[in-house]
């Protein structure tokens, strides 16, 4: 049975899912062992999130108890930004911009106004209480290594000694490596990343004489038995599924034994996520397990793609009209969470990240003087827009904290 059949089925007739123990993962890199395990006493932590609770006890809307925080509008802050690549040693330097030579600095000074509500200026101290013994980690492309990178950031305003947060196998961050779990010490917890491009499994197929590249549409990625046990699960993908890096199309996407001569990118990234959606009710357990999955952020190119001279080195400011794009990502990602017996919170950042043509490197993304002539317009500055996506993560967990304390 194809893991994608079961949720395929469910948006169908909404027929039963069946358990199975048949699942197998290969794993490599990051070990158990490097897994901080948890030794704190729960009355502890228990008695720190209920200050937590307290601290932020009106985070709830202004209007109402269902705002709509991906609507609203940024608003110029010069309390912003929460760190610098001075005071962060975990920017690489492809998000460095501010190392790299940008002589700019508001665009790190927007924050994010939901229409409707407010929501809680990011607290380091109180987020670390939250995951106070706990696995908090991102799978996904290299947008969700950008936001993982920036929580980093946010957390070490709360860590009075820097030596006592380090990655587990003494890793320095680069964007060639597709594994990292930094541990907290004082907080006992880890906040780890692991590079998955379109959440199931990448890999070859004997095509006559030749292997070829395929994408397995029905088999999850190969990492995904070290996202188990986790605490706190943040999932992207989106901004790989594409026409030129899914190879058209063709003879690339395999379900089975089948490889399809030619499948449009939508309808295999349709597949994928109940690829995804299954495993995650096979596999996660909801009573223990918080999952969010962000929503695809934009890029932002002129005149061109990142390949072809596109470029966004202009903007200073940002957009006064929201630009849309990816909304048939977002729809498709909506709708399968929709069919899922696991609780899944869908981080919507599309809407507000489509204002930010300023955040982006452009071409500041290298060390200045380095070879190479395309500009990034879809990865983010830190400080920068990423920040905002986690004060949005940031909300959720408060809000349920709040849940489990009103519910005593």
């Amino acid at each position: 049975m194809n893991l994608g059949d079961t949720h395929l089925s469910e948006l169908q007739n909404s027929s039963e899912f069946v358990r199975s123990s048949s699942f197998k993962d290969e794993v490599d890199e990051i070990t158990t062992d490097d897994v901080v395990k948890a030794e704190v006493s729960w009355v502890e932590i228990e008695m720190n999130l209920t200050k937590v609770g307290k601290i932020d006890e009106d985070i709830e809307e202004k209007k109402g108890k269902n705002c709509d925080v991906s609507k609203g509008r940024w608003v110029f802050d010069d309390s912003y930004p929460l760190y610098t690549n001075f005071s962060c040693p975990f920017i690489d330097e492809g998000f460095n911009c501010q190392g790299n030579g940008r002589w700019d600095k508001d665009y790190m000074k927007w924050r994010w106004q939901p229409q409707d509500c407010d929501i809680p200026r990011f607290n380091a101290t109180n987020m670390l209480e939250l995951i106070r013994g706990k696995r908090l980690v991102f799978a996904g492309d290299s947008i969700n290594r950008n936001q993982w990178e920036s929580l980093l950031c946010l957390l070490m305003g709360a860590v009075k000694d820097p030596t006592r947060v380090y990655e587990a196998r003494g890793r320095r961050i680069t964007k060639n490596r597709g594994a990292y779990s930094f541990k907290f010490v004082d907080y006992q917890c880890t906040v780890e990343f692991y590079v998955t491009h379109f959440l199931v499994r990448e890999g070859k197929v004997r095509m006559g004489r030749k292997r070829k590249e395929t994408l397995r549409i029905d088999s999850i990625n190969r990492d995904s038995a070290k996202w188990r046990g986790a605490d706190i699960l943040i999932f992207n993908t989106g901004n790989w599924w594409t026409h030129f890096k899914t190879k058209a199309g063709i003879n690339y996407y395999q379900e089975g034994k089948q490889v399809y001569p030619h499948l449009d990118a939508i309808a295999a990234y349709k597949k994928a996520l109940l690829t995804w959606a299954t495993w995650i009710d096979r596999y996660i357990n909801p009573h223990r397990t918080q999952v969010f999955f962000r929503s695809t952020a934009p890029a932002h190119f002129r005149g061109g793609q990142w390949n072809t001279g596109g470029h966004c080195r202009e903007a200073k400011r940002p957009l006064n009209e929201m630009y849309i794009d990816n909304l048939d990502k977002d729809h498709i990602a909506r709708e399968v969470i929709n069919t899922m017996k696991t609780p899944v919170t869908f981080v919507n950042v599309t809407g507000l990240s489509s204002y930010r043509i300023d955040g982006h490197p452009s071409k500041y993304g290298k060390t200045p003087g380095k070879k190479g002539s395309s500009e990034d317009c879809s990865h983010w500055c830190l400080p920068g827009v990423p920040d905002a996506w986690n004060e949005l993560i940031y909300h959720q967990l408060l809000i349920k904290q709040q849940k489990k304390l009103y519910a005593r």
